[in-house]
């Protein structure tokens, strides 16, 4: 019984909501407080015990790259000054056993084409996916909930939460029947679909356990709107053949894709932080009076 030990992250889109804040900078290294969006994803599937991160990367995530690498030039400065705190965090930013692994996607062909593209790295194994734009808060870690749900039943597990009927053009939307405490079986998957034709108003979100099996059927669709390939279309297709199950989380989801979303996690995340949460939390209360 295989374990999932390999994640996805599509990091090659544009960020063209951040502009232009992101005309230089990868949207994923937007930072929520001091750490950027990205590495709360790879904690997350970290804390999940996955051990092979993947970056499926564009022009201009260089860094990216340069975030998880070692910093020999900082590292020195850092020691030379005695900052030996600050030196240890550098160095220990992600454990020393996890691998990270770099594909490039030469065209935005949308996000099942990002998930095909890591096929040479995943081979015949289950894997996860996680869009960081997502920054999913819980006690237990998301992506770990769903790993855990596939141990149990060994086929493709979807993150989904319930939104709002009109918010439905914005998802994918999942048909399903419940079978067991936070699990449903999903009997159809539609990409954004009107209110007045949305199957329910269980939407999926950026976290995704999926079978090898869905490289088949990404490789056999073709490009939709935009000629973009859909994730969303080669699950549906998946459907024909494997079970696939929702799985509604037990967290917060920040959609820090969106403005909104993400000063809601700077909030948050603000609020906790070991450092600076009190007097942040203050401030807040000030602005009240």
């Amino acid at each position: 019984m295989k374990k999932i030990r390999k994640a996805v992250f599509p990091v090659a889109g544009m960020g063209t909501r951040f502009l232009p804040a992101t005309k230089a900078s990868p949207k994923e290294m937007l930072p929520i407080v001091d750490k950027p969006i990205i590495q709360y994803a790879v904690e997350e599937a970290i804390a999940a015990g996955i051990t092979d991160m993947v970056f499926v990367t564009g022009r201009s995530k260089r860094a990216i790259e340069d975030h998880f690498d070692k910093a020999y030039e900082l590292e020195s400065e850092l020691e030379a000054r005695g900052k030996t705190q600050m030196l240890e965090f550098v160095r220990n930013l992600i454990p020393k056993h996890i691998n990270c692994i770099y594909i490039r996607q030469a065209e935005a062909l949308g996000l099942g084409h990002a998930v095909l593209c890591a096929k040479p790295v995943i081979g015949d194994e289950p894997f996860a996916v996680l869009l960081a734009d997502d920054l999913l808060d819980g006690d237990t870690a998301v992506i770990k909930q769903m790993s855990d749900t596939y141990d149990y039943y060994r086929c493709s597990v979807l993150g989904v939460q319930d939104v709002p009927r009109e918010d439905t053009k914005s998802y994918g939307i999942v048909a399903a029947r419940r079978v067991a405490e936070r699990v449903e079986q999903v009997s159809a998957m539609v990409e954004k679909p009107k209110p007045e034709e949305a199957p329910s108003t269980l939407a999926v979100v950026g976290r995704y356990i999926l079978t090898p099996r869905i490289f088949h059927h990404l490789e056999q669709l073709r490009p939709g709107a935009g000629g973009e390939i859909q994730l969303t279309d080669g699950i549906a297709s998946l459907l024909s053949e494997e079970q696939v199950l929702a799985y509604r989380y037990e967290g917060t989801r920040y959609d820090c894709g969106s403005k909104l979303g993400y000063l809601k996690a700077m909030v948050t995340f603000g609020c906790r932080h070991p450092e600076v949460g009190d007097e942040f939390s203050a401030y807040l209360k000030s602005l009240e009076a």
